[in-house]
C-alpha cells in the first residue's frame, strides 16, 4: 500500500504517480482511491500489472563500440545470483570491477568509464552462477 499527497482543490487536472518499491513477479492488481477533504472517498478501476521475470542469462555487446570515453553494458539474469562484471585488458589483467554482489532477476545496464585507460581492446565479463560470458570492446581516442 502506499500513500501520494494530493495538490489540493482545484479545476486543473493534476498527474500523480506511484512507484512499487516491491513488486511480485507474475500478476499484481493496484487501484486508488481518492479521499476529499470532507472524508468521501472514490475507488478507480482495478489496474492488471504482469511482471515477467527474465527467462535466460544474456550479456549484451557495449553500445557505443568502438568506443570514447564511456560505454554501456546491458545484462540479464534469470533467477538471484552473486554477479560479477569485471573489465580485462589483453593481458588478462582485471582492469575494474563493475558489479560485485547480489541481484535478483531483471535486466541490468552498467556504464563504464574508461577515461583513464589507454585506446585499445578490453574484454568484459559477467559471471552468474554457473552462467560465463566474455565480449571484447574497443577504446579509441
Amino acid at each position: 500500500m502506499g500513500f501520494v499527497n494530493g495538490n489540493g482543490t482545484s479545476t486543473e487536472t493534476h498527474t500523480y504517480s506511484f512507484t512499487d518499491q516491491n513488486p511480485v513477479p507474475g500478476k499484481s492488481y493496484y487501484k486508488l482511491k481518492q479521499i476529499d477533504f470532507d472524508g468521501s472517498f472514490e475507488y478507480s478501476n482495478i489496474v492488471e500489472v504482469d511482471l515477467t521475470l527474465p527467462i535466460e542469462f544474456s550479456l549484451e555487446q557495449n553500445y557505443p563500440n568502438p568506443f570514447n570515453p564511456a560505454t554501456s553494458i546491458q545484462y540479464t539474469i534469470s533467477s538471484k545470483q552473486n554477479v560479477q562484471l569485471l573489465v580485462y585488458n589483453v593481458l588478462g589483467k582485471e582492469i575494474a570491477t563493475l558489479v560485485n554482489e547480489e541481484k535478483p532477476a531483471g535486466n541490468y545496464e552498467v556504464n563504464f568509464d574508461a577515461s583513464k585507460l589507454s585506446s585499445g581492446v578490453y574484454f568484459y565479463q559477467l559471471q552468474a552462477g554457473s552462467f560465463v560470458e566474455t565480449k571484447k570492446m574497443i577504446l579509441l581516442r
